[in-house]
């Protein structure tokens, strides 16, 4: 495996890094306390490339590769984790939905304004009794004409608050279970179809979460996604690359937090000294550094088997796994290595220590991906 950065990534990458410092910094605790995203990012994220990152150039995107994307997606993380997950949910399912499971008619239709950003992508396949379980699914589809009609709610929606194009899971056989889910793009002003309750979270509070109401609502059979009763299989197969995006928000929210604890350590005296001078604090910061970098190399592994078109789908779990309790880890350290000031919101721990936590939920639960790990290994 060869990791080296070519100049146009590095150029991609550092261009992250700056605008995340310029732009994200001076508003993420606003953002945060207000729990609104500032929409007026979205153009400039848009002409940077950011929300066609891997579409290839004669298509509209910037033709990046896997690897490329999750150390974009881990600068960003390092300062508004909220941005970082909006970018990934737009770039790791909506694009690559419409890269490798549309068909042409929908990749012609759809896929232009997505890889440009003038039209934000979200993934709706949680319902409030169907999120581990997607058997569990009760969104029906029901057959009518040349169109479905769909009735039901989704839950805890990415980016919906503004998104122009869903991706919506919905069973047109509740008695095949995951046999019998289908997948359709709903396009926002679809008559009976509107965005409800938005949810109020303990972290990532920027970043738009909200509920997805169907009431009859009328999609054409022309936006189905596949064969009816595949979605299941394509809703697992986008998800290997969405865990990578995840388990990189992870690591970039990890990779901030001992950043900012290193720096505390520096200058914050206790008995007569800097506390970096203290053993114990020195063993937090050397067991942080290296939980973080092998966090990366799994990333970057799960990332370059991707892109060589090799199953990846363990390394992606795996990736996930590890990067988001690591992050858990390592972020609990940083804070506690503060002391009571990690918990005062003047200090941007207290947020990453909220803000951290649900990457062991969303997309795939740790359980989940122990379940996927172990699987994979015992079918061998």
């Amino acid at each position: 495996m060869d990791f080296e950065l070519s100049p146009n990534q590095k150029e991609f990458i550092d261009a992250a890094t700056a605008f995340a410092n310029r732009r994200l910094k001076p508003i993420v605790a606003r953002m945060d306390a207000e729990g609104k995203y500032e929409l007026s990012l979205i153009p400039e994220l848009a002409d940077l490339g950011f929300f066609g990152l891997m579409v290839p150039e004669e298509l509209g995107g910037v033709g990046l590769d896997t690897l490329t994307y999750a150390a974009i997606i881990e600068e960003i993380s390092k300062v508004c984790p909220s941005t970082a997950v909006m970018l990934s949910v737009h770039n790791s399912l909506m694009n690559e939905t419409l890269l490798h499971l549309a068909n042409d008619e929908q990749r012609q239709r759809f896929l232009p304004s997505t890889a440009s950003g003038q039209c934000v992508g979200a993934f709706a396949i949680t319902e409030s009794g169907a999120g581990s379980d997607a058997g569990g699914t009760k969104l029906r589809a029901v057959p009518d004409g040349d169109h479905y009609v769909l009735d039901g709610t989704k839950t805890f929606i990415t980016n919906a608050e503004f998104a122009g194009l869903f991706i919506v899971f919905a069973t047109t056989n509740p008695a095949l279970k995951t046999r019998g889910i289908s997948a359709f793009f709903v396009e926002r002003d679809t008559p009976g179809f509107a965005i409800g309750k938005k949810e109020e979270k303990m972290g990532l509070r920027a970043s738009s979460t909200t509920e997805l109401v169907f009431s009859d609502a009328r999609v054409p059979a022309a936006n189905r996604i596949g064969p009816e009763g595949e979605g299941f299989k394509a809703a697992m197969r986008l998800l290997d690359g969405g865990r990578i995006g995840i388990a990189a928000q992870a690591l970039g929210i990890a990779a901030a937090a001992m950043a900012e604890a290193v720096e505390y350590s520096r200058n914050r005296r206790q008995f007569g000294q800097n506390i970096c001078d203290f053993q114990g604090i020195q063993w937090m910061i050397a067991d942080m550094a290296t939980e973080i970098e092998a966090a990366r190399l799994l990333i970057h592994k799960a990332a370059w088997l991707r892109d060589k078109g090799r199953p990846s789908s363990r390394a992606a779990s795996m990736a996930k796994l590890f990067a988001t309790e690591m992050s858990n880890r390592v972020v609990n350290k940083a804070l506690q290595m503060f002391g009571g000031y990690g918990y005062i919101k003047e200090y941007p721990i207290e947020r990453m220590y909220r803000d951290q936590r649900v990457t062991q939920l969303y997309e795939g639960t740790s359980e989940i991906q122990r379940l996927v790990i172990s699987r994979s290994v015992l079918t061998k």
